[in-house]
């Protein structure tokens, strides 16, 4: 994927698309490839049309990224037959847009980049070429203490106090500091801009993802991601595919490794009507997650739909989404509707904030 990090650029890696279903959609001028799957479709790969959203984008991952070697056609053949068919023990290889880690388990994956870099010194080689193989965004959100509030002032002084703070905090933005510029598709978001799952659903989803192949032309694809906390799954409000993983497997999905997992069950959970006046979105949440605790959704996609949905916020989604580590479930998914395009719209007319504007370089200073 093409990711702008002090001036150097990485090309996203496509498949070979053996069934010559990539086309391309104009818009405003300017021509975006894609991978189709009508077209899959007609190229008689199923019925894929009738499927949940979110599996539609589980085979829109397999058929970009169809290679030969990790990816083959038959792989996705037999993914799709399996989803049509009703079977999940067909394990595929899921290659996520991009990785969300917070500051307990990105550093060492960090760490872990620059002894990379200095074996490759200690072998003669270019260390420059060591890099994340797909963009990464580290938020710090878990060091910040309240030492004022009720003030004005408040938020100043005690992200002030946290750059002050003590020698570890010193060494550990400093270090994350040298990593943003010394690494290609790696940014960091600093102390005080806000918790993980909140920055990642106000300034980095995309919702859907452009980049540049090696060809130089525009590829869109749905914004997927995989987060170091079981709570990113909150993205999956805004039609942003996530989960939470561990910090070895995000570690690999970051060098490049493709996430394998098993084809998910998907459990659709009917909205209907709106919230009675005086309720709460977490009433809402409690009541979802309490029947779905008794259905049984753990290791099950999630997915919501109905025209109850019409009348539910994004804020609101965003309560239901985030508690699906509560609710046992990998995430609990809200397809793209006229609320996510709202919200979309919101977020391009409003003025633009510290942490919009520090997302080449947060670290350059302290606020």
């Amino acid at each position: 994927m093409v990711m702008k990090a002090q001036g150097k650029e990485l090309m996203t890696t496509i498949g070979q698309d053996s069934l010559k279903v990539r086309q391309t959609l104009e818009v405003a001028g300017q021509h975006y490839g894609y991978y189709s799957l009508p077209a899959a479709e007609e190229a008689g790969l199923g019925t894929i049309s009738t499927l949940p959203f979110s599996l539609k984008i589980l085979i829109e991952n397999l058929l970009r990224h169809e290679d030969g070697k990790r990816i083959r056609l038959d792989d996705i053949r037999t993914a799709i037959h399996s989803i049509t068919n009703g079977h999940h023990s067909t394990e595929i290889a899921f290659i996520p847009a991009r990785v969300l880690m917070q500051d307990f388990t990105g550093v060492p994956a960090i760490v872990d980049l620059a002894a990379m870099r200095d074996a490759m010194v200690a072998l003669k080689g270019d260390p420059s070429l060591i890099n994340p193989l797909i963009p990464v965004d580290l938020v710090i959100d878990h060091s910040v203490m309240v030492d004022a509030s009720g003030t004005p002032d408040a938020f100043g002084h005690n992200t002030a106090l946290e750059f002050q703070r003590n020698q570890r905090n010193h060494e550990r933005y400093a270090f994350l500091r040298w990593g943003q510029e010394a690494f290609q598709n790696f940014r960091v978001v600093p102390p005080g801009t806000g918790i993980c799952h909140q920055v990642n659903l106000e300034y980095l989803a995309q919702v859907v993802w452009v980049s540049e192949d090696s060809s130089g032309q525009q590829v869109a694809y749905p914004d997927t991601l995989v987060g170091t906390d079981s709570h990113t799954t909150m993205v999956n409000s805004l039609s942003v595919l996530g989960w939470g993983v561990g910090g070895i497997e995000a570690e690999a999905a970051m060098l490049g490794q493709a996430v394998s997992m098993l084809i998910p069950k998907v459990v659709g959970f009917k909205l209907t009507g709106k919230l009675p006046e005086g309720t709460t979105a977490t009433d809402l949440v409690l009541t979802v997650t309490n029947i779905l605790r008794a259905k049984g959704v753990v290791g099950k996609f999630v997915e919501f739909y109905g025209d109850g949905l019409d009348a539910l916020s994004l804020a609101d989604r965003a309560t239901v989404a985030n508690m699906a580590p509560e609710y046992g479930a990998t995430c609990g998914f809200f397809p793209i509707d006229q609320k996510t395009i709202e919200y979309l719209a919101l977020g391009q007319s409003a003025p633009k904030t510290r942490s919009c504007s520090q997302r080449q370089n947060p670290l350059a200073r302290p606020p």
